[in-house]
């Protein structure tokens, strides 16, 4: 079946069963990076540049957040001890 590049209008030779929802697929023509929306009837949509920075920086924090937990995990048990001198 074919599809349309939303960017460039190019007809694109893909098959919907293939390809599944959230697969992301090159336009040959402009190369774009585009994602299956749906499979039937097939749809795709133009993935931004600023969608791939956003997942870039959320993996960025998630690796900020371990190492507070490590710290927090550390006080933690600090205070825990704390609170058994004062009994």
């Amino acid at each position: 079946m074919a599809a349309t590049c939303p960017e460039c209008d190019a007809e694109l030779d893909v098959d919907e069963f293939d390809v599944e929802e959230n697969e992301e697929v090159s336009c040959p023509e402009c190369g774009s990076t585009l994602r299956v929306v749906t499979t039937s009837p097939l749809e795709l949509e133009a993935v931004d540049d600023e969608d791939d920075e956003d997942e870039e920086d959320d993996d960025d924090g998630d690796e900020e957040d371990d190492e507070d937990l490590d710290d927090d995990e550390e006080t933690g048990g600090d205070e825990e001890d704390e609170g058994d001198w004062d009994k």
